[in-house]
């Protein structure tokens, strides 16, 4: 058995030698390399654990391979806490200080700084020690987004004086700020309730803000050949291609599955070939583990501006305009994409863990309900009777709506307007914890969200839908009906949400059986 040199990293950046990796610099180096040369100020924005360090420290040795500029990378993260300026100025002049003593770069930065100075210590040091220097400078600072507000305006202040003047006093040819966040966030945190930094900023040209991109699907075949190529050990074709479908390229999930499948299913036992069972056992792993990755993306849906689109989302509703600012903080977060002509979760990943993240107290909440809602009520003879969990479900939602709604509305993370949804799809969790999966295809703008339930081979095709119109039934019923079409299912099962508080609930509760174009759908009323 061979054994190998490398491993698929989940922790930090990747280290070439060390770690199965792409050139994070693949596509990108020339356009780099062209703003660098132009001397100009930019922006590198991109979701948690998608390659932005890993891509900075390839740069940065690149460039001082090549002999043409000093390049120093700066991770910022250390200053985060402070938010008073007189504290976290000196702690960035301070932070770069060792990131140009770890980088070997020449002696004599910040030498005599007046850290008494904070709005101009940073600059003064910069320009200073540009004047010592046989080579333009070069700085890219990651994690820069994590500065708070005035340590944020007061550092980004310095920087636009140093542009501005370097015709006149040597100053950085070329910076980068790194982070999840676009550069329009950067202007809005500059803004807040103090001036302007003004159009003349270099952080206010668009055009050099710009984001990394997933793994393509041959790419992750590529990353996966090359554990192949050093061992011997095969991911079978099908088990790359759902790979990339379940995470859509993104990296960190990429080199999670293929580690959970090389270290903890097989073993490392690397005659063992990787099947596309593995990687959906992988999967399926890596969402009920909930690693810090997962945990910290799943933090962000308590946050205001992420429920604004998510809610939505979930429920198959309109979303703000795309060119609004929480859209685009939500998107720049990696939550979301919009590639397909929709709004939807990046990835399957991470719409699952968002539905069981939302629903989890509601699981725990119908579990300590009863046995009238246990789960093995509805299942007889191996396969789900959905129709008595519907039935079961519309006497609990009868009950239950209002608190839940108030619940939703308060401890988690006022999803009310979801309450509904969340909790039908706590109900249908819960019987497939067991043994079994929920497919979910929630995307704003559908009207609707489709469901198919598999269950010992069986598979159940189900359709939330919110009642809007007096037309809502016939036309739910169409869509339900091409869902089934495509699922190649006779039997489907259609929930309409009735939010009119003026309706009783009689007038809500109903359960019909329509038959159309010869297959039956069980229509419930909530």
């Amino acid at each position: 058995m061979l054994k190998s040199t490398r491993y698929f990293n989940v922790a930090g950046p990747c280290i070439p030698g060390k770690h199965y990796m792409l050139d994070p610099l693949r596509g990108i180096n020339d356009k780099l390399m062209d703003l660098i040369n132009d001397e100009q100020y930019f922006v590198i924005h991109a979701a948690r654990q998608s390659g932005k360090t890993t891509l900075l420290k390839q740069l940065t040795r690149d460039i001082n391979a090549a002999g043409e500029y000093y390049a120093v990378y700066c991770n910022l993260e250390v200053v985060q806490v402070l938010t008073d300026p007189e504290r976290g100025i000196p702690a960035i002049v301070k932070t770069l200080l060792s990131a140009f003593e770890d980088g070997g770069m020449p002696d004599g930065f910040a030498a005599g700084a007046d850290y008494g100075d904070i709005t101009g210590v940073l600059k003064k040091s910069l320009s200073v020690y540009c004047k010592t220097l046989n080579k333009p400078l070069v700085v890219f600072f990651d994690e820069a987004d994590c500065l708070s507000d005035d340590t944020l305006i007061t550092f980004l202040r310095q920087f636009r004086a140093g542009y501005i003047n370097r015709g006149d006093v040597p100053f950085v040819r070329s910076v980068a700020l790194v982070g999840m966040r676009n550069l329009r966030d950067y202007k809005a945190k500059a803004r807040g309730d103090s001036p302007t930094l003004g159009s003349s900023s270099p952080f206010n040209i668009v055009t050099e803000a710009f984001s990394l991109r997933n793994f393509t699907a041959a790419e992750v075949a590529e990353l996966y050949a090359q554990h192949t190529t050093e061992t011997g050990q095969v991911f079978e074709r099908q088990a790359a291609d759902y790979v990339f479908e379940q995470t859509q390229g993104q990296p960190w999930l990429v080199n999670a599955v293929a580690r959970e499948c090389v270290e903890k299913i097989t073993q490392k036992d690397y005659t063992v070939r990787i099947t596309q069972g593995m990687t959906e056992q992988a999967v399926n792993n890596i969402i009920l583990a909930r690693g810090t990755h997962v945990d910290s993306l799943l933090e962000r849906l308590k946050e205001s501006r992420v429920r604004r689109i998510i809610q939505p989302l979930i429920i198959g509703e309109c979303v703000a305009d795309k060119g609004d600012d929480d859209y685009m903080f939500t998107k720049d977060l990696g939550l979301i994409r919009d590639d397909r002509n929709r709004i939807e979760p990046a990835n399957p990943i991470y719409a699952e863990l968002i539905f069981r993240s939302l629903t989890q107290k509601a699981q725990e909440s119908i579990r300590n309900a009863g046995e009238d809602y246990a789960p093995l009520k509805y299942i007889k003879d191996g396969k789900i009777d959905m129709n008595a969990l519907v039935r079961s479900f519309q006497s609990y939602w009868r009950k239950n709506s209002e608190i839940w709604k108030a619940r939703y509305k308060t401890d988690l993370y006022e999803y009310d307007e979801a309450a509904a949804h969340l909790v039908m799809h706590a109900f249908l969790q819960r019987i497939v914890n067991g043994g079994g999966r929920v497919h979910r295809e929630a995307a704003a703008d559908t009207k609707r969200v489709d469901i198919l339930v598999e269950y010992n081979g069986v598979e159940y095709p189900v359709e939330l839908k919110i009642l809007q119109s007096e037309n809502c039934r016939a036309e739910s019923l169409k869509q339900i009906r091409g869902y089934m079409d495509k699922l190649g299912a006779d039997e489907g099962w259609l929930i309409i949400f009735d939010k009119d508080t003026a309706k009783s609930w009689d007038e809500k509760v109903y359960v019909t059986e329509e038959t159309v174009d010869g297959k039956r759908v069980t229509v419930a009323g909530c």
